[in-house]
């Protein structure tokens, strides 16, 4: 099977030895991403909701990139710093899922790369 690595420089290049995503088939698998800003490499703000708005985004400009649409994604990993945000999350993520949102997970971790509050990845499939 072939593998085609997704880069894009509308999200935050890659902070370790892994990709950005990889498409094989008609998956796209989609790393793990922060909210960090695409320019600076650096996380957004100290703030959840900011935080949580940006990792979105950036797994959204990944999605794009390969040629999907977030209509296409068909399962989400959510780890977060503070379980606490959780109802928080769920009013920010509504807005890039609406009403058909795929399956999701979301758990609490002790950390996260650049003590960030928020992480995010995902499986699309192309129809």
């Amino acid at each position: 099977m072939v593998r085609t690595i997704i880069e894009t420089d509308n999200a935050p290049a890659a902070i370790g030895p892994y990709s950005q995503a990889v498409s094989t088939g008609s998956l796209l698998f989609v790393s793990g991403q922060l909210g960090m800003d695409p320019e600076t490499g650096e996380l957004v703000s100290p703030d959840f909701e900011l935080q949580a708005r940006q990792a979105l985004e950036n797994v959204k400009q990944i999605i794009l990139a390969a040629g999907y649409g977030m209509g296409q994604v068909v399962s989400v990993d959510v780890y977060l710093s503070n379980l606490s945000n959780f109802t928080k999350f769920n009013d920010i993520y509504r807005e890039y899922f609406g009403n058909r949102p795929p399956a999701r997970a979301v758990v609490e971790v002790s950390g996260l790369p650049k003590r960030a509050c928020v992480e995010i990845k995902c499986i699309a499939c192309m129809e």
